[in-house]
């Protein structure tokens, strides 16, 4: 039997998106809907993550799944078994990139619509951060209605 080159370890990569994202294992923790422990024995290689939570994974780091365990200690038998494509982006993040199309459109000449428009987002956006929990995301939707308001004091 022939001996598989063992890659970087699964665990240490992670480690090192969460770092780059600046998120503690509590809040990565908090995302995949495991403990921090969980998070911590993955992390230091102790376990295997299962399919799901690579998926996960790749979402958050904006990967597909088969990408972010390439060259890792990942078992292949698993990799084979992990779909080609992950959401990368949440509910949140598409919404905030579709009102940066809309900005944009208006800061072009679509005035008359303003702001229609822009009531419209602000209600969808106020809707929406009613509901949310997630800390990171909160912020960019307080982001996202400064920039509406910006939008408005520059169209007076």
């Amino acid at each position: 039997m022939r001996e598989q080159p063992i890659g970087e370890p699964l665990g240490r990569r992670i480690a090192a998106f969460r770092a780059k994202l600046g998120m503690t294992q509590n809040e990565l923790a908090d995302r995949l809907a495991v403990s921090r422990t969980a998070v911590s024995h993955l992390e230091a290689g102790m376990t295997v993550p299962g399919e799901r939570t690579v998926v996960l994974l790749a979402g958050l780091f904006k990967l597909e799944p088969r990408e972010l365990v390439a060259g890792t200690s990942y078992p292949p038998a698993k990799a084979e078994r992990l779909p080609a494509v992950a959401a990368r982006y949440t509910e949140i993040e598409l919404l905030v990139r579709l009102l940066d199309n809309d900005l944009a459109w208006l800061e072009r000449g679509g005035a008359s619509e303003s702001r229609r428009v822009l009531d419209e987002w602000e209600a969808r956006l106020r809707a929406i951060d009613e509901h949310s929990l997630d800390l990171r995301e909160r912020e960019m939707l307080r982001d996202a209605r400064g920039s509406i308001r910006a939008c408005r004091s520059r169209q007076t």
